[in-house]
């Protein structure tokens, strides 16, 4: 919709993991580093942890574009799986899923022969698992026990975690304290500054195509830090639809005044209501129009 009014070549501010859009925030890029040189240095547990919408999941689609062919990646996005679940996706991934018979006991040798072999090509395996505090305590247990697969000198299995706060707590319990002490590596992902998130909407405008004057002024700025708190998911909702709003509008610049127009259609930040003038200025633009944008975007 205001693709060519703001001489855009993308949507600068969707929801999707884009790697394209990776900005190198100091805890981001931080939290990449580590991630590079404990993989590098072979460590089995590797744990990342952040506030929803911090970033976790471009951080591991990130990591996943950038290790090198010598590296063979299992990516479960969704772990909340029993212990032969997991034991199946590991073995789904590594290609050795045998359909006859798929008993815990059989996996667990299909996975072990398969790592061996990848391990004899001079290649390591990487295990990563978006939304990590998802995973039932009898499959973080199996996790660990896989990561005992191993040679006389060097792990057969490297696990990273990714999850919110609340993986951690869970490590806390006395009953994964085994677990906890494999992770040698581990990282908290912070929300944006000030600075940050100045710099975090300029890349974005910047990889989207647009290369005029600045589009959001200082009010803009400093609303949308104070109603998002620097979360990036809550800076790509506002700024996307201020910019619809002024759009709409027909204003060439995003004030506060869009900023907190666009606060009072989201839910978490401000009670939505059926009359406020965001919902109002998408009535305006025409139903045609934003079904061919996609409502889809504005269902949280």
């Amino acid at each position: 919709m205001y693709l060519d009014y703001f001489n855009f070549s993308e949507l600068p501010f969707t929801l999707t993991p884009n790697t394209n859009y990776f900005y190198k925030f100091t805890s981001h890029q931080q939290a990449f580093n580590v991630l590079s040189i404990a993989l590098k240095h072979g460590e089995g547990f590797i744990k990342v942890t952040g506030e929803v919408g911090t970033g976790k999941t471009l951080l591991c689609r990130k990591l996943l574009n950038t290790l090198d062919k010598n590296t063979v990646t299992i990516y479960i996005p969704n772990p909340s799986l029993t212990p032969t679940g997991l034991h199946i996706a590991v073995a789904e991934e590594l290609g050795v899923i045998d359909e006859e018979n798929t008993g815990q006991h059989h996996l667990l040798k299909l996975i072990n022969e398969k790592l061996i072999e990848i391990n004899k090509k001079n290649k390591k395996v990487v295990l990563l698992l978006d939304e990590a505090q998802s995973l039932p305590e009898d499959s973080l247990e199996t996790l660990r026990l896989l990561t005992n697969l191993e040679t006389e000198t060097s792990k057969l299995l490297h696990v990273v975690l990714f999850g919110q706060p609340e993986l951690d707590k869970r490590l806390n319990l006395n009953s994964l304290r085994q677990l906890k002490q494999r992770i040698t590596f581990s990282y908290h992902l912070r929300s944006l500054d000030k600075q940050g998130l100045e710099g975090y909407i300029s890349h974005r405008l910047q990889i989207a195509g647009y290369n005029g004057l600045p589009l959001f002024n200082k009010g803009a700025l400093k609303a949308t830090f104070k109603l998002s708190g620097g979360i990036p998911r809550l800076v790509n909702i506002l700024c996307h639809k201020a910019l619809l709003s002024a759009y709409g509008h027909g204003d060439k610049v995003i004030t506060g005044h869009h900023i907190k127009i666009a606060a009072q259609d989201t839910d978490y930040l401000k009670d939505g209501d059926s009359s406020n003038p965001f919902m109002m200025t998408i009535l305006g633009l025409g139903m045609s129009a934003v079904a061919g944008f996609g409502l889809v975007y504005f269902v949280m």
